[in-house]
C-alpha cells in the first residue's frame, strides 16, 4: 500500500478494510504467540546442543548454528508485533522500533531460506560430490565467510527498509501504522519499486528454492543406490521438511508479495490482505528449523536423545560411545569420504 508523504489523500477501502479486520488481526496474533512460545523453548534447546553438546563444529553445524540464532532474534521481537496487532494496529514504540522490528521479521524469512540452502549444499556435496567435500571440511572458515556472507546480501538487499521511517499516520481511524502503509518516496520510481520487489523474490527465494530441490533431488538418488535404508530414509524425511518449509512457510508470503506489488504499482489494486496473512505462516518455520537439525545431524540426535532421556546409557556405553566417536574423528582424513561427511 504505498501513498506519498505530502500527499493528502484518503485511505481506500481495501487498506481500510484491513484495519477493521478484527478476525485476521485476532487470528495472525494467536499464530504469533504459538510461534513465540514454540520458538524460544524449540530453538534454546537446540542453540544449546548445537554449541555446547555437538562436536565437531562441521560446516553444516555452523549453519545450523547460524540459523537458530535467527529464529531466537525473530522469538524476542514478535511480542512487540502481537501487541501492534491487539491494539488495532497502532504502533506506539516510534519509528526506530519500527525499522528494527521489520527487518529482523524479513531478516529471519530470507537469512533462514538462504541458511537452509547453504545446509542443502553442504549436504549434496558430502554425498555427491566426497572428495571435494573433504577438502572444504578443513576450512570451517568458509561456512563462516558464508553465514556472514548470507547476513550481509539479506541486509543490503533489505537496505530501503532500514533507511525510511515505516510508520504512517491513518487519520481515518486515528492510529500509527508499522509497514502497513509504504511510502511512494520511498524509493525513487515505480521501476526502483519493482526492482526491489522483484530482487527479493528473485534472489532470496527463487534462487536458493532452485538450488535447494536441486541438491536434495541429487542426494536421493545418489542414497536410493545404496543399501542404508535408514540414511536413505532420513535423507529423503529431510527434504520433506526442507520442501514443505518452503512451500507452506515461504512461498505465499513471497507469491502474495510479488502479486501485491504488481498489482498496487500497475493497477491500483491490493491484495494486501491476504499477504498479510500469508506473513504470519512465513514465522512458524523457525518452530520447524529443529526437525531440520534432528535429521540433517547425527550427533545433534544423539544429543537430543539423550537429553531426553529417550534411553539411559551405564557409564561405560558412555565411554565407550565417546570412545568410538574420538576414534571416528580422528580417522576423518583417512576414512571413506561418505563416512567422514555423512551427518544422516
Amino acid at each position: 500500500m504505498n501513498v506519498s508523504k505530502t500527499d493528502e489523500i484518503k485511505m481506500d477501502n481495501a487498506t481500510l478494510a484491513l484495519f477493521d479486520n478484527k478476525l485476521a488481526s485476532d487470528i495472525v496474533s494467536a499464530i504469533y504467540f504459538i510461534v513465540t512460545l514454540a520458538n524460544l523453548s524449540g530453538n534454546g534447546i537446540s542453540l544449546f546442543l548445537l554449541l555446547m553438546r555437538t562436536s565437531p563444529k562441521t560446516p553444516s553445524i555452523i549453519f545450523m548454528i547460524n540459523l537458530t540464532l535467527t529464529d531466537l532474534i525473530l522469538g524476542t521481537v514478535l511480542p512487540f508485533q502481537i501487541a501492534y496487532q491487539m491494539q488495532g494496529y497502532n504502533w506506539t514504540l516510534g519509528t526506530g522500533m519500527c525499522n528494527v522490528l521489520m527487518v529482523v521479521f524479513y531478516s529471519n524469512m530470507y537469512c533462514s531460506i538462504l541458511s537452509m540452502t547453504a545446509i542443502s549444499a553442504d549436504r549434496y556435496v558430502g554425498i555427491v560430490k566426497p572428495m571435494r567435500f573433504r577438502e572444504m571440511r578443513k576450512r570451517k572458515t568458509y561456512a563462516i565467510v558464508a553465514c556472514i556472507f548470507i547476513w550481509l546480501l539479506v541486509l543490503v538487499i533489505l537496505s530501503p527498509l532500514q533507511k525510511t521511517d515505516l510508520t504512517y499516520f491513518v487519520k481515518e481511524r486515528n492510529i500509527t501504522t508499522c509497514f502497513d502503509v509504504l511510502r511512494k518516496d520511498m524509493l525513487p520510481s515505480t521501476a526502483h519499486w519493482a526492482g526491489f520487489i522483484f530482487g527479493m523474490f528473485i534472489i532470496l527465494f527463487l534462487c536458493p528454492f532452485i538450488i535447494t530441490v536441486f541438491c536434495y533431488i541429487n542426494i536421493i538418488c545418489v542414497l536410493v543406490r545404496k543399501t542404508n535404508s535408514q540414511q536413505k530414509g532420513r535423507a529423503v524425511r529431510l527434504a520433506c521438511i526442507v520442501l514443505f518449509v518452503y512451500i507452506f512457510c515461504f512461498a505465499p508470503n513471497n507469491i502474495l508479495l510479488l502479486a501485491h506489488a504488481i498489482i498496487r504499482l500497475y493497477y491500483d489494486q491490493s491484495l494486501y490482505i491476504y499477504y498479510k496473512l500469508s506473513l504470519s505462516l512465513s514465522c512458524i518455520n523457525s518452530c520447524i528449523d529443529p526437525f531440520i537439525y534432528y535429521f540433517a545431524s547425527k550427533e545433534f540426535r544423539r544429543k537430543l536423545r539423550q537429553m531426553l532421556r529417550w534411553h539411559t546409557l551405564s557409564t561405560g556405553e558412555m565411554q565407550m560411545i565417546e570412545g568410538r566417536r574420538e576414534s571416528f574423528f580422528s580417522g576423518r582424513t583417512t576414512g571413506n569420504a561418505n563416512e567422514d561427511c555423512d551427518n544422516f
